[in-house]
């Protein structure tokens, strides 16, 4: 399986799963609550910050055009209308 480069047109994000020991996610999420934050936020942040430190251009204007597609789906959280699931339509 290969990565999809960034140039490539690509609308949503895409699951990754993780292997993470059940003690280790749980602890995990009790932490990130009582920070205010939730894990995808959380890791999402840590990557940021990570490629902001260590990454090259190439890797900073991927990090903008991701974080440009986060913006945008977030503003449309609530506001994609439902499909019509009425028989006939």
């Amino acid at each position: 399986m290969t990565e999809q480069s960034a140039a490539e047109p690509k609308r949503h994000t895409t699951p990754r799963p993780i292997r993470v020991p059940d003690p280790l996610w749980l602890a995990y999420g009790r932490v990130c609550e009582r920070l205010g934050t939730d894990r995808t936020n959380d890791v999402l942040e840590h990557m940021r910050a990570r490629v902001l430190e260590h990454g090259t251009e190439e890797d900073r204007a991927d990090l903008a055009q991701a974080d440009a597609e986060l913006a945008e789906r977030r503003s449309r959280r609530g506001g994609r209308p439902k499909k019509d699931t009425a028989p006939g339509s």
